[in-house]
């Protein structure tokens, strides 16, 4: 069995982010690894700025939006009590920064949420079923009930 010394938790703020970070928070524990989170920003406009680019998270913006998706971001990394190096809120799309994020910190496992998909959510894909495909370490996925 692989050894974890690097678990990155992606969130998406919805209400399952409780179970998969309890879920994570464990694996860590036991493990004696790392905890590091991300969530990347997808669904505010964010305009004159390019993918990929990290929020820093100890400077004020001037834009409410942003303000509030980084306390919810840090209040949820306070509760975790992860290190404030090891938190990234990232404008660009979720898949894509998150298996790019977890390369460049050499992260060793990926835990996200995932809902059993039915019909013709199934074609349309879950960023889930991305980050397994595309990752180069290995990803958990929690099974989430559907809402």
């Amino acid at each position: 069995m692989n050894h974890y010394r690097n678990i990155l938790i992606a969130i998406d703020f919805s209400v399952h982010d409780h179970q998969v970070a309890q879920k994570a928070r464990g694996l860590a524990t036991q493990l004696n690894a790392s905890l590091h989170i991300i969530h990347v920003l997808d669904n505010i406009p964010m305009p004159d700025t390019p993918y990929g680019l990290v929020i820093p998270l100890n400077e004020d913006s001037s834009y409410p939006l942003l303000e509030s998706e980084k306390n919810k971001f840090k209040q949820i990394s306070d509760k975790l009590d992860i290190e404030p190096g090891c938190r990234w809120l990232i404008w660009g799309e979720p898949q894509q920064e998150i298996t790019r994020l977890a390369a460049q910190q050499q992260i060793d496992l990926i835990v996200v949420g995932s809902h059993g998909r039915h019909g013709l959510a199934v074609l349309m894909g879950s960023t889930a079923k991305d980050v397994m495909y595309h990752a180069d370490c290995d990803v958990l996925a929690v099974h989430l009930p559907e809402s």
